[in-house]
């Protein structure tokens, strides 16, 4: 398939090149840098001096460069347009999500030696969107905390470790009490900031490897990776006492916070699929017998 480019006369193929608005480089079929226009030169911050005679793969990410290298190699073989996204490090360090959409181009009549085309477009509002999407269906919108979804996933992912490493896995059930009531007596809004309070008390006595999670109106469950009964129980008292102390909120509302908890704990090298449920309903069970009991 001929380039619309290639139909344009040389002046204007000149012009196309260095006005584009984004980075375009000709590379040799091994890779090395033989024109860059000034898009490139801006998205890379190098100036095209530097560029030039330098390897294309040697642009990109490390972590990114095997599948740049595998579909460069894959152009060319089969010689015809090909798009990959891969990521380039500019010369501050910083790095740019990219779109390369990549052209084989043979020997001209005039003698002009077979080159590779390669233009580079932007890809970060894109990436920044589509992290954001994740973000947000992964989390709680009020709360920010991972939700059900992710809480699943990430009590799966330490019940997998717990089977390999044959290391416990525990679960922290936690309910609010009364919150029922102060919905009732001050208003959503109210309620609402109670639970953003919460969340930010709760998620300060965690350790780096608990996992809190927002499951349900005023229900929250943490997920203690490679932590025995002794360790939750001792975060489970850490959260007593910081959510022990009264909230105060805008206008002078000051109101007391008490809380259940239920733990479930199942030792390493168990099933993942058959201890996911027993170790919910033991941390559920427990934390209505806690409620229970504070009602008592």
């Amino acid at each position: 398939m001929t380039d619309m480019a290639d139909t344009l006369p040389p002046a204007d193929r000149r012009s196309a090149f260095a006005n584009a608005p984004m980075g375009i480089v000709l590379a040799t079929p091994a890779g090395l840098l033989v024109d860059v226009n000034p898009a490139f030169v801006a998205m890379i911050g190098r100036s095209a001096d530097d560029l030039y005679g330098s390897s294309v793969l040697g642009l990109v990410h490390p972590d990114d460069r095997a599948a740049t290298q595998e579909a460069f190699a894959e152009l060319l073989s089969r010689r015809r347009m090909m798009r990959h996204e891969t990521r380039v490090v500019r010369r501050d360090g910083g790095v740019v999500p990219v779109q390369v959409t990549s052209s084989w181009v043979p020997e001209s009549p005039e003698g002009d030696p077979p080159h590779v085309v390669a233009i580079f477009e932007d890809i970060t509002e894109r990436k920044d969107l589509e992290a954001a999407l994740v973000h947000r269906s992964l989390h709680d919108p009020l709360t920010g905390l991972p939700n059900r979804a992710l809480f699943t996933d990430r009590l799966q992912h330490a019940l997998e470790r717990g089977r390999r490493e044959r290391t416990p896995t525990s679960l922290l059930g936690v309910d609010l009490d009364g919150f029922k009531a102060i919905n009732d007596v001050h208003g959503h809004p109210v309620g609402d900031a109670v639970l953003i309070a919460f969340a930010e008390r709760l998620t300060s006595v965690l350790r780096a490897s608990d996992t809190a999670a927002r499951v349900g109106g005023d229900e929250f469950s943490v997920v203690c990776e490679n932590s025995g009964r002794a360790d939750a129980e001792a975060l489970a008292a850490r959260l007593r006492e910081r959510v022990g102390e009264p909230l105060r909120l805008s206008g002078g509302l000051v109101l007391p916070l008490s809380l259940s908890i239920g733990i479930g704990t199942v030792e390493g090298g168990i099933d993942p699929e058959r201890a996911f449920g027993a170790l919910v309903r033991e941390a559920d069970d427990a934390m209505y017998v806690d409620k229970a009991a504070r009602r008592g």
